[in-house]
């Protein structure tokens, strides 16, 4: 029985046809800040390990610099600590619109 399975199979993966559009050849690649940064917003006692914009310009261009980009990397993904409880994201609330400038 297990072989008549397989045949069929095959022979039907062989009528499947998938759109030839270049979508999803690589799955979403990038960089995400909360691997090693956590939620850490403290920039002004901990500037080379804090979450603010240096940090992500940095990576941006080390993405582009070491050749990431060329291989599929487009991504650098920011992440806000929604899941951070509330009063720690509240007290931290002035530091990290000063460690975003708007401008």
């Amino acid at each position: 029985m297990l072989p008549v399975v397989t045949v069929l199979c095959l022979l039907t993966m062989s009528l499947v046809q998938a759109l030839d559009n270049g979508l999803a050849r690589t799955p979403p690649m990038g960089w995400l800040s909360w691997e090693r940064f956590r939620c850490n917003t403290n920039c002004k006692d901990d500037p080379e390990n804090c979450i603010g914009e240096k940090l992500f310009m940095t990576m941006a261009d080390h993405i582009v610099k070491d050749g990431y980009k060329d291989v599929g990397y487009e991504y650098v993904s920011i992440d806000d600590c929604w899941l951070a409880r509330r009063g720690i994201l509240m007290a931290d609330f002035r530091q990290t619109l000063r460690d975003f400038p708007v401008e």
